[in-house]
């Protein structure tokens, strides 16, 4: 609905859907076309959301450069609080940084505003995340990933329209769409 506002969701994968390697790595499979998707669904938004995972292993910029356009603000899914603060989008000087955590965490500090929320029974709520995000006029919203985020918000009937791109691969093993 209108009133709270659009979510996208993206998934990359592979023939035999696949959305990464099994050592995580998901940054080859879409190819330079569905990149350049990707980065178009990433200027029409106002924010875009992955979870900590997909930080750890791809370790993102998040930004808009195959594209003309806005880079949207950067949302990342740190339930336990596990990111180190090295990770590049702390510090290379592009859109501002959310990061949510457990209100259960540690609390670490980066350069970024921190949101805590409490965790619900299968950690935190998407909902609670966009009224949190929608909060600070952030209302179109990208979630990227991983897999299991993308899941979260499914399963939470949240997400408004799905973009699957399949790239002409086999993977054979991996996490699965």
């Amino acid at each position: 609905s209108a009133s709270r506002g659009f979510v996208l969701a993206q998934v990359g994968q592979s023939l035999d859907g696949r959305v990464a390697t099994p050592a995580g790595d998901a940054r080859d499979i879409s190819g330079p076309e569905g990149i350049g998707h990707l980065h178009r669904c990433r200027a029409l938004v106002e924010a875009v959301m992955v979870g900590v995972g997909t930080v750890q292993c791809d370790d993102p910029q998040l930004s808009v450069r195959a594209v003309k356009g806005p880079n949207p603000v950067r949302v990342i899914v740190d339930c336990r609080a596990e990111l180190t603060g090295e990770e590049r989008l702390f510090h290379d000087g592009g859109a501002p940084v959310i990061v949510f955590q457990s209100v259960d965490a540690p609390l670490r500090h980066y350069d970024a505003d921190i949101i805590r929320l409490p965790t619900g029974d299968n950690g935190l709520e998407p909902q609670a995340m966009l009224d949190a995000l929608s909060a600070r006029g952030l209302s179109r919203i990208l979630v990227e990933g991983g897999a299991r985020t993308i899941a979260r918000f499914i399963e939470a009937d949240l997400v408004d329209r799905l973009h699957v791109s399949i790239a002409p691969l086999i993977i054979g093993s991996g996490p699965m769409g």
